[in-house]
């Protein structure tokens, strides 16, 4: 036999109460946990003092990655 509870003048069997109470709690975190926006994967900031500086670090960081690229296997 099942408890039965009155809600807003409906008679409601306590498992639809369980049923409903867990498919709240964990739609809720689901919602919460899912994130917003991707963080940019760009660089940051490079504060060169010349086109020169700043030219030489973007190409070292590219060269960097081509090497992580070429011993993983991943890109």
């Amino acid at each position: 036999m099942v408890a039965m509870y009155t809600i807003a003048g409906r008679q409601v069997g306590s498992h639809v109460l369980a049923i409903a109470t867990l498919a709240t709690t964990f739609s809720t975190a689901a919602f919460f946990m899912a994130g917003g926006d991707k963080a940019d994967k760009s660089l940051p900031p490079i504060n060169a003092k010349n086109k020169d500086e700043e030219s030489f670090v973007k190409s070292f960081v590219q060269k960097a990655e081509e090497k992580v690229e070429k011993v993983t296997g991943k890109h």
